[in-house]
């Protein structure tokens, strides 16, 4: 394949070039000062210490100088496969073909610009990239005696720094980026600065970057919108019961407890892709936790709050309908609430809780995935002194962390769009849900991270004591359908595999294609993704997926032909004020509507 050219200039205004060049540095000066002015003030933590960071990889340098071989072999091997680049590189330049060494990995899309493969110069930027990033992520994967948590630290950071040097990521050596330049006379960059300025302000000295058209959505007006009324709330939930769209409905209602980590509207976002909707739609009589956006006021709820906060939705509903026995399902961190609920509530022999359907939650917390990262004492001890002195984690951070486990497509693809391209992000519901921060309370937080993630001790019968019960999963004889995700970077598969060995009652697994969101919100409509059906629970996870077998389409009918059995005879629909409760607001309620820099007051 022969060289190409370069970007094309022929069009290029220099002269407003020029100008804009100007605007640029003055611009420039001003996100500085403002960042630097807001440093002056703000308390936020960075979501990677650097002190942490420079730690490990102090750990990993003095395994290096112990026994340097590997690192030895890694620049040899580095440097003949960079002699090879430049050999087929200038065959290139003569006009010859010249097959690549290594291509990007699939489903990277950094590199889908067509001169990154046509023009010989930024094939050759791109390929040393991949060369480089390559032999620095094998030497750190190889390097022996690290203990476990700090390899897996030092892989990340890793990870990390070779995506943020991506050559994509600057001007003059993006193609794309060039040509834009050009074709424009740099109005790219500077409206790319004044987005940037943009995010540092209203991240309030932290950049936050905007990742899609914050006024392009509204819970209640075109998302969230599945009709109902808020008939209960309490200081961190309320709960919501919605319309009914079917003469008749099943005569157990049906309760989502939805995760605090985001809002609720994951499962109600349009009206074809709602959880919610669906569920109504078969025939029941749906009811939603909507957790409050918490302040420094509320700073003192710890996780038996929010677990005994369920206890009172299921009394609400009992009001509501009548109906003491129900079926419920929690996603994510509602699942784990849900499930230590049942634990609480098997202690005290209610079993009101006819079925349970656990999406994506974690139980055992052993192997965490990469969150595991930010599960280190010190970071945590940081933590917690931010914490002490406002009262919550800042949903920014939360989120910060969530965008890292996937880089390049929650922040550099961002970057590049935003700041490089000067672009505006695409109106997309999902990640204006993503960007839909909320704070975590204190105590809550505190003893979520120690006692789940750092101690591991719900697994452990008793290891825990909430409202002055221990807790014990084994207690649950509900049955229990366990949803997880194949491609899941927040609550790994072969994670949550393992609350199907700690419950005590009967349980089903079912592993749903794609990832934490997609694989869960996946319409019975959808023929995407697919998922894994295996009728047996053992030990492994490996041993179950070797036997599962791939079914076509959406998971959503499978659970529904497991939940009927459980959902009792039909009986004429009810209506939100019926019963005892009457309606407070209409759905989706004031709570999930609280943002980020909003508080839980009014």
């Amino acid at each position: 394949m022969a060289a190409s050219s370069a970007p094309d200039s022929k069009n290029a205004d220099f002269n407003k070039l020029a100008q804009n060049f100007s605007k640029i540095i003055e611009q420039s000066q001003r996100v500085l000062q403002e960042f630097l002015k807001r440093q002056e003030g703000g308390d936020q933590l960075p979501i990677m210490d650097p002190a942490i960071i420079s730690k490990s990889f102090q750990e990993l340098f003095d395994k290096l100088l112990k026994n340097p071989d590997p690192l030895i072999d890694a620049q040899v091997n580095f440097w003949k496969n960079y002699l090879d680049l430049w050999q087929a590189t200038a065959q290139r330049m003569q006009g010859k073909e010249s097959k690549p060494l290594i291509e990007p990995p699939p489903g990277d899309k950094r590199f889908k610009d067509e001169q990154w493969a046509e023009n010989a110069v930024f094939d050759f930027i791109k390929q040393s990239y991949l060369l480089a990033a390559d032999s620095l992520q094998g030497l750190v994967r190889n390097v022996e005696g690290l203990d476990d948590k700090t390899a897996r630290k030092v892989q990340f950071y890793t990870r990390q720094f070779v995506d943020a040097m991506a050559p994509t990521n600057f001007v003059l050596t993006n193609p794309a980026v060039l040509q834009t330049t050009l074709d424009s006379g740099g109005d790219n960059l500077v409206k790319g600065l004044q987005n940037l300025l943009a995010d540092v302000e209203r991240g309030r000295g932290q950049l936050q970057i905007k990742m899609t058209d914050l006024k392009a959505f509204k819970p209640g007006e075109n998302i969230a919108v599945t009709p109902g009324k808020v008939i209960f709330q309490n200081e961190l939930m309320q709960l919501i019961q919605y319309n009914p769209s079917t003469p008749a409905v099943h005569q157990r209602p049906f309760l989502f407890v939805s995760p605090w980590i985001n809002k609720f509207y994951i499962m109600d976002m349009r009206p074809k892709n709602s959880m919610v909707k669906w569920m109504v739609d078969q025939g029941f009589t749906v009811f939603m936790t909507s957790w409050v956006n918490p302040d420094e006021r509320l700073a003192h709820k710890k996780f038996e709050d929010y677990m005994l906060s369920i206890v009172e939705a299921m009394d609400a509903i009992e009001q509501a309908t009548g109906e003491r026995e129900i079926n419920a399902a929690g996603y994510c961190l509602g699942g784990t609430i849900l499930l230590t609920t049942l634990a609480y509530l098997a202690a005290k022999k209610d079993r009101r809780v006819k079925s349970a359907i656990c999406f994506a939650c974690m139980t055992d917390f052993s192997e965490p995935g990469e969150l595991e990262v930010f599960i280190d004492e010190e970071l945590i001890t940081l933590l917690e002194k931010q914490m002490g002195e406002r009262g919550y984690l800042d949903g920014s951070q939360m989120a910060g962390v969530f965008s890292m486990l996937r880089a390049n497509d929650l922040i550099w693809y961002f970057v590049v769009n935003n700041y490089l391209l000067g672009k505006d992000p695409y109106p997309f519901d999902l990640l204006y849900w993503n960007s839909d921060s909320t704070r975590m309370p204190r105590d809550m937080h505190s003893f979520y991270v120690r006692n789940m993630y750092q101690k591991n001790l719900l697994r452990e019968p008793g290891g825990i004591t909430l409202a002055g019960v221990p807790i014990n999963l084994r207690k649950i004889k509900t049955p229990v359908y366990f949803l997880s995700a194949f491609e899941d970077h927040i609550a790994p598969w072969t994670s949550t595999y393992a609350g199907t060995q700690l419950v005590g009652g009967p349980v089903k697994f079912v592993l749903s294609g794609s990832g934490h969101i997609a694989g869960v919100i996946n319409p019975a409509s959808s023929d995407k993704y697919g998922f894994w059906l295996n009728p047996n629970t053992p030990p492994d996870p490996g041993g179950w997926f070797k036997d599962a077998v791939k079914q076509d389409g959406s998971w959503w009918p499978d659970w529904l032909a497991w939940l009927q059995p459980y959902a009792g005879p039909h009986i004429p629909a009810r209506t939100p004020g019926d019963g005892t409760l009457q309606p407070i607001e209409d759905a989706p309620g004031s709570y999930v509507k609280m943002r980020y820099d909003q508080s839980t007051g009014g």
